[in-house]
């Protein structure tokens, strides 16, 4: 049923617009459909004839068309069902117009308070000669009829807006949702990049002191290569993880390798941690605090002491990193891309993240609950 109803979309509008209108042609020119059809006042009824044909055809043909040229559509259906009236058919096809009035006011984009205006006028010069030919419907009559089309017409209109306000709804969620995954690549970049770049150029420059003792020299550039190797890895790991298709949660070495890899750029870190690490989001946020901490220590206070301790428990993730800076202005406060990522990502989890000065150094606190929403 699904690909037949794919199928069935895929075909032209006025291909799918057809049945309709030739359901509508044969019902009435079923003889015991005869007659059956709209009948505004008591003119006497005439037999089906050659006429009738053309006049049922210019009824209901133009709703193959009731999308594409909702204007043309209404003219042709309007100027068939007056003559059907004032011919005395009243066949079948005289629900065309009603079909009509309310594909107009659905699918019509430009001039519709014109177009309703002179159909409400064409409208009046029927009644007329219908009065005069004596159909006895009288004014209320006419005027209860006039307030049915206009409610096609209406419902038409409402179902138009109605459309529209949803199309712009679902133009607002996509594009959130674009602005949410350009922060998330913003986000994800800014963390695999900036600690491994950041360890690349402290230890060049550390190197560039080391001419004279060859051995330290060389354990400095493997180390720069090293940490470029990583960086590698670790953007073409992003890059998957981008990627639709992927299904993996985003990969981080374990706290205690991002430790080592800080001690490698000359950081003096001490790391405790406590308990088993957690499983999913709050395990990669953990990282990234820690991570971002460190990679602020390298560049605000590289060569400071620097404390790490991560506490896993069975609710909550505590994570707490001190360094012992220089008091410089340097030092973060928490208006970076970076802390300012991490405090929405541990808000997202329904956690805790300050960072602040500490005396002439500066301290980042998180707080992470464990198997919250993600």
């Amino acid at each position: 049923m699904i690909s037949l109803r794919q199928r069935w979309s895929r075909w032209d509008v006025t291909i799918r617009d057809a049945p309709i209108a030739v359901a509508l042609a044969l019902a009435s020119l079923v003889p015991a459909l005869h007659n059956r059809g709209t009948q505004l006042g008591d003119l006497p009824g005439r037999p089906l004839d050659a006429l009738a044909a053309v006049v049922i055809a210019l009824e209901c043909l133009p709703l193959v068309v009731r999308r594409r040229w909702p204007v043309v559509c209404l003219a042709l259906v309007s100027a068939g069902f007056a003559a059907d009236q004032l011919l005395g058919y009243h066949a079948v096809a005289g629900t065309a117009l009603p079909i009509a009035l309310l594909s107009t006011g659905l699918h019509l984009d430009h001039h519709r308070r014109t177009t309703a205006v002179l159909a409400s006028a064409a409208y009046v010069p029927l009644a007329v000669a219908l009065d005069r030919e004596g159909s006895g419907e009288g004014v209320a009559g006419f005027v209860t009829f006039y307030l049915a089309l206009a409610a096609a017409w209406a419902i038409g209109a409402w179902l138009r807006v109605s459309r529209v306000a949803e199309e712009e709804r679902r133009r607002h969620v996509a594009e959130a949702t674009r602005q949410a995954e350009r922060t998330r690549i913003a986000r994800e970049l800014h963390d695999v990049v900036t600690h491994h770049v950041t360890a690349m150029v402290v230890q060049a420059e550390a190197a560039r002191y080391l001419t004279a003792a060859p051995e330290r020299l060389d354990q400095a550039l493997t180390a720069i290569t090293d940490t470029g190797r990583r960086s590698i890895a670790d953007l073409r790991h992003l890059l998957d993880v981008l990627n639709p298709d992927h299904d993996g949660d985003p990969h981080t070495e374990s706290v205690g390798e991002l430790v080592e890899q800080t001690r490698r750029a000359g950081q003096p870190v001490e790391f405790t941690e406590e308990g088993v690490p957690a499983v999913g989001s709050a395990k990669v946020v953990a990282y990234r605090v820690v991570q971002e901490a460190l990679t602020n220590a390298l560049k605000h206070a590289h060569g400071s002491r620097t404390k790490v301790h991560v506490r896993h428990g069975e609710s909550e993730v505590v994570v707490h990193v001190e360094t012992d800076g220089t008091g410089s202005s340097a030092a973060p406060t928490g208006g970076g891309r970076g802390l300012a990522g991490l405090r929405d990502r541990v808000g997202a989890l329904g956690g805790e993240f300050s960072a602040r000065r500490f005396g002439d150094g500066f301290v980042v606190r998180a707080r992470i609950p464990v198997g919250t929403r993600s």
